[in-house]
């Protein structure tokens, strides 16, 4: 039993770890409270059993397609901004390091009840884990003109804030707290490390496969839009909050239903608010002071896109699509067709579906996160998901690393993205350095600096190892040497070797490079001779990964 702010909670001694679940941190969300931001439970006699996950909040169902790969549980009832506390030692004097999680899922979807995020084996580590429920879709993310916006992000604030003042009584420490997520948990978690509200709330942060961002406001109104003309109400919280809870979620489905992080479409994101989002949080953390003595751990898995097209037979329609498909990523990336070009280079014999899925995985995610590196050297460390899924055409696709991250590759669920036999010496490799660096800031490799160190997890030859770009002045003699040389330092063995370019990106800026992305040919890229010479180092690149 355990004391919180707002009354004592009972958990449950599970595998020799305390286990705590469906803690609330804020009032239901409903009611004359919907659409609004967070506030504070209604405190509560006696003692309240936490050995159940609480209500999730409200969402679609994923599709039968994504379905196959993917578990999404659905809790019923109101109270759904609860949290999980998972601890080897519920006392005040334990001051154990804290890892609070946000969940993946687009904004729409997901939830802490999710069996993959199960938070033993943190605890069992040594690690206070934190999972939160937060609020979905249009109820956390609609723009409205009679409500604030991001209500879902400030729900997110509100269990930060809870963990600063109630995790001491678990056995954590509030003064050694690192924040993570993955995907729209990532690109949650870059939101509160540049948010003026949550200074002081965190320590470290984790961002797997998800940039710092905002999305266009009038794309998030687009969205609000639709769903009142197929719910025939006005755009306005107000009308929202009259609509039947399943009639809102069928038309959030229906509209959303296009919706794909390489095709594009209506989606709910983030939006810059001028209060807790101020601005592009990207923008803060690369140009300004905001969180400039936080550690970052940031990475990528190697083939996301194949999980946005894989299920439902995508990979193959825009193979069969060609020029079209091309055309559409182009328009995606704001380039040209030299960056195509480039890609084929890199990827020789690769389909269509490769190169459009690579070139949005990297304007979207990867050359955001260098950016971020670049801006932070030393203090940030950058890894890469390679371990190719046991399931046909999956790859190392997004989401395959979360099993590995929690060490959970027992519960039936990780097998349903993984296959059966993933390899536990990976899990170890990796949920320890995740361990490492919640307790130390530091996961077991360099700091990003000129050399571009990068952790490389599952690409054979063992469980991970570091690879390295190339500095600037070293470029000419790697052209000079090919793949097959000895000049480059670091370069023979390093399968994800990358390019240190100064091809130009927007705004005549020189485009961030290293790391071991594809190509990063973003933007409107250059042509004539500094073309040619991309080219030749990309395909330079293809050469050491083939060997």
């Amino acid at each position: 039993m355990v004391g919180t702010p707002h009354g004592a909670v009972r958990g449950r001694h599970e595998r020799g770890v305390a286990v705590f679940r469906g803690i609330p941190y804020a009032a239901p969300p409903f009611g004359p409270r919907r659409f609004r931001p967070p506030v504070p439970p209604e405190p509560w006699d006696g003692v309240r059993d936490a050995g159940s996950f609480g209500p999730t909040a409200p969402k679609p169902p994923y599709s039968e397609a994504f379905g196959t790969y993917l578990s999404d549980p659905d809790v019923p009832g109101d109270d759904c901004l609860n949290l999980n506390v998972w601890t080897p030692e519920p006392s005040r004097g334990a001051r154990l390091p804290v890892l609070v999680w946000f969940h993946g899922g687009a904004l729409t979807r997901g939830s802490s009840a999710v069996p993959v995020y199960d938070g033993h084996t943190f605890a069992r580590d040594g690690v206070v884990c934190v999972s939160v429920n937060y609020r979905l879709g249009v109820e956390g993310y609609g723009l409205f003109p009679d409500a604030p916006a991001n209500p879902g992000l400030r729900d997110q604030l509100a269990a930060l804030e809870w963990v600063h003042h109630s995790i001491e009584a678990f056995g954590g420490d509030p003064a050694r707290v690192t924040l993570a997520g993955q995907s729209a948990g990532a690109i949650s978690v870059g939101a509160l490390v540049a948010a003026p509200q949550a200074q002081g709330l965190f320590r470290r942060a984790v961002l797997q496969s998800g940039p710092p961002e905002v999305s266009d406001r009038d794309k998030v109104r687009r969205m609000v839009r639709r769903m009142a003309a197929r719910l025939k109400v006005p755009a306005t919280a107000e009308a929202f909050a009259a609509v039947d809870r399943d009639a809102l979620l069928r038309a959030q489905a229906e509209v959303g239903r296009l919706s794909s992080p390489v095709l594009g479409g209506p989606a709910f994101g983030i939006v810059a608010d001028g209060d807790l989002v101020p601005r592009d949080p990207l923008e803060a953390l690369v140009e300004g002071d905001v969180a400039r003595g936080a550690e970052l751990l940031v990475g990528w898995t190697r083939d996301e896109y194949r999980l946005w097209l894989v299920p439902g037979g995508l990979l193959e329609r825009v193979d069969r699509l060609g020029p079209v498909a091309l055309a559409g990523a182009m328009a995606r990336c704001r380039c040209g067709h030299e960056v195509p070009r480039g890609y084929r280079a890199l990827y020789p014999g690769a389909g269509t579906a490769e190169i459009v899925g690579q070139m949005v995985t990297d304007h979207l995610l990867r050359v955001p996160l260098q950016r971020l590196a670049d801006a932070r050297p030393g203090s940030t460390y950058v890894y890469e998901f390679a371990w190719p899924s046991r399931l046909p055409d999956l790859g190392a696709c997004h989401a395959l690393e979360l099993g590995f991250v929690f060490d959970s590759g027992r519960v039936p669920e990780s097998a349903k993205l993984a296959g059966e036999g993933a390899p536990q010496e990976l899990a170890d490799a990796m949920h320890g350095a995740w361990v490492r660096f919640v307790e130390t800031g530091d996961p077991g490799w360099e700091g990003w600096d000129r050399r571009h160190p990068v952790r490389v997890f599952g690409d054979g030859g063992g469980a991970a190892y570091t690879a390295y770009g190339p500095r600037d002045a070293e470029i000419g003699l790697w052209e000079a040497s090919g793949p097959g040389g000895t000049t480059a330092a670091g370069a023979r063995g390093a399968a994800a070797a990358t390019i240190a370019s100064e091809l130009v990106a927007d705004g005549g800026q020189a485009a961030p490079t290293a790391g071991p992305l594809p190509a990063l040919l973003t933007a409107r890229m250059v042509r004539g001779g500094e073309l040619r010479s991309a080219v030749r180092r990309l395909r330079w690149v293809a050469g050491v990964r083939r060997h």
